[in-house]
């Protein structure tokens, strides 16, 4: 798992803020309803950003997270991965995150990440001028690959995002550099067996030969999902990740 099941944002609440939140259902151009969830300062705001969570879809950690987004100015959209096979319900502790993963099509995440931007930017979802992606694990490999789709995104940020091909062949972040037709934020953890340094090395050298806008940071010794308030080992490491993605959505937000 990426995050221990209490695992919470390591993100201070911000007094006296006004939030509105609320779940919601939408429906992709495929047709599928899947579960979200969003966040809003309660005085309005013209920037956005969709938060692709890690393989569990949407539960309590990213819909925390929504609100410190909103808490800070910016409205924030939680999607879930599993409407084509575990419907819109809540789901438990228990539920077979795997099973359902295994069944996940590229296709079809862009479809329903499509539908995300799409509310965002209608007047119904804030109509928002400015959306970007934040993502985490393999949410993080969709966000920065969203820059190379056609959703005119303003920024996208990747928590420990698997840079390199897929294991099919498939062409990743680091390939298609020079289709990231958005600023990159990439946070990376520095003991992560599964994403060598030598990916990230090849990932920043991609951005920065194919003239990418780009920032990828690496945190020494941190493992993967050091973005956890529960790990108060890795708790520097997480509130500077967090102030740069704060300094990245003003950068790239809508003025």
């Amino acid at each position: 798992m990426c995050f221990d099941e209490d695992a919470v944002p390591p993100v201070p609440p911000v007094p006296d803020s006004v939030i509105e939140s609320r779940y919601l259902e939408l429906t992709a151009e495929d047709g599928n309803t899947f579960a979200a969830f969003t966040a809003a300062p309660a005085d309005g705001t013209r920037t956005a950003i969709v938060i692709l969570p890690d393989v569990r879809g949407l539960y309590g950690f990213y819909t925390e997270l929504a609100k410190r987004f909103a808490e800070n100015g910016v409205r924030a959209l939680v999607v879930d991965y599993y409407g084509r096979t575990a419907g819109v319900g809540k789901r438990e502790k228990d539920f077979p995150y795997a099973e359902h993963m295994a069944a996940l099509r590229p296709r079809e995440l862009y479809a329903d990440l499509s539908a995300a931007v799409a509310h965002l930017r209608a007047a119904e979802g804030g109509a928002a001028s400015a959306v970007l992606t934040v993502g985490f694990c393999i949410g993080g490999r969709l966000a920065v690959m969203a820059a190379a789709g056609n959703f005119d995104l303003a920024g996208v940020i990747g928590f420990y995002c698997w840079p390199a091909d897929g294991p099919d062949g498939s062409a990743g972040p680091t390939r298609r550099a020079a289709d990231l037709a958005a600023p990159v934020l990439a946070l990376m953890a520095g003991d992560d067996p599964g994403i060598p340094q030598a990916h990230v090395t090849a990932f920043d050298e991609a951005l920065t030969e194919a003239g990418v806008d780009h920032e990828v940071v690496t945190y020494p010794g941190t493992p993967h999902s050091f973005f956890d308030a529960q790990r108060d080992a890795y708790a520097d490491a997480s509130a500077d990740a967090w102030n740069r993605v704060l300094r990245f959505v003003d950068r790239v937000g809508a003025p």
